[in-house]
C-alpha cells in the first residue's frame, strides 16, 4: 500500500493498536478478536452496516468499553495502554452523534466549543474559563468558518452548523487525530458537502482522520485505507481501491451493490 503522505515518522508510536481485542455490550460480543493498528496521522475509514461494531470501536477507543481480559489481548492508543480518561480526550478531538444530542438547546456555539476544555457539553456556572481558553475557542470556530456562530444557541443551528460547531468543539485542544462517527447522519446534501470540504481541509493541514461510517459517499479523497467490518470482525483492510468495489461491498451489506468513482469520490451506481 502506497505511503500516506500525513503519516508521522514510524518512530511515532501508533494512533490505535488493537490485538485480539472482544468487546461485549450485554450479552452479546459488539467487536469479535479485533486485531487493528493504525498509525498516528493515518487517515482511515472503518466500513460496515448498521449494527457491525462500529460505534463500540469508538467507544473502545475513548474508553467508554472496555473489552475482555482475555490471554494474549491488548489495546493501546498512543502508545500506552493506560490513560486518564480527561487526558486522552484532549489528545482525540471526537465528533459523534451521540455528543450533538447531549449538547442543550440554549447552549451557544461558543459554549458548545467552549465546552470541550471541560469535557462537557457547555458551560456550567462552576467552570471558569480563563482568556486564553476563549481565544483558543474563538480560533477554533474560525478555524471552521464559524465565527459568525459563537453567540447563537444550537437550537437555532441548522444540523450542518451544529456538526461544525462540534468538529470546532474537538479542535480546541489542537488534538492528533480527529475520530469521526457517522458525520453525515441528519445532513442535508449541502451541509453534507460543507461537512466533506471541512474534514479535507483538516486531513490536508496533517491532522489524522478516523472515519467510522456506513456510507460510502463521505470517504474523503484523503483517506487512503479502508477497513472492513461485519459482525463484529474485520472482513478486510486494505488500500481503498481495493476495499471499494462492488463485489466487497455486496458482500459486506449484503446487497447487490454497484459502485462508481468520480473526482477522488465513491457512490453508489
Amino acid at each position: 500500500m502506497p505511503a500516506n503522505p500525513n503519516a508521522q515518522r514510524p518512530s511515532q508510536p501508533p494512533l490505535l493498536a488493537l490485538n485480539h481485542v472482544t468487546v461485549m455490550r450485554g450479552e452479546l460480543a459488539a467487536l469479535q478478536d479485533v486485531t487493528l493498528r493504525v498509525e498516528a496521522g493515518e487517515n482511515v475509514c472503518i466500513l460496515g452496516p448498521n449494527g457491525c461494531g462500529k460505534s463500540t470501536l469508538i467507544k473502545t477507543i475513548t474508553r467508554e468499553c472496555y473489552p475482555l481480559a482475555n490471554e494474549g489481548s491488548s489495546i493501546a492508543i498512543l502508545g500506552r495502554e493506560r490513560w486518564n480518561v480527561f487526558e486522552l480526550r484532549s489528545l482525540l478531538g471526537i465528533v459523534s452523534p451521540d455528543l450533538l444530542a447531549s449538547c442543550t438547546s440554549d447552549a451557544t456555539g461558543r459554549d458548545v466549543v467552549l465546552s470541550g476544555f471541560f469535557s462537557s457539553t457547555r458551560i456550567f456556572p462552576h467552570h471558569a474559563p480563563n482568556s486564553g481558553l476563549l481565544e483558543k475557542t474563538d480560533a477554533a470556530l474560525a478555524r471552521l468558518g464559524i465565527a459568525h456562530l459563537a453567540g447563537r444557541p444550537v437550537a437555532q443551528m441548522s444540523s450542518g452548523e451544529a456538526k461544525r460547531t462540534l468538529i470546532a468543539r474537538a479542535l480546541v485542544h489542537e488534538p492528533q487525530s480527529l475520530l469521526f462517527d457517522e458525520p453525515s447522519n441528519a445532513l442535508d446534501i449541502g451541509a453534507q458537502i460543507q461537512l466533506r470540504d471541512a474534514m479535507r481541509a483538516l486531513a490536508i493541514g496533517g491532522l489524522g482522520i478516523l472515519l467510522v461510517t456506513h456510507h460510502v459517499s463521505e470517504i474523503i479523497p484523503e483517506i487512503g485505507r479502508v477497513v472492513l467490518l461485519r459482525e463484529g470482525r474485520i472482513v478486510a483492510d486494505g488500500p481503498k481501491q481495493d476495499m471499494l468495489t462492488s463485489e466487497k461491498l455486496s458482500a459486506l451489506f449484503g446487497a447487490d451493490i454497484h459502485i462508481a468513482r468520480r473526482d477522488g469520490y465513491y457512490s453508489l451506481s
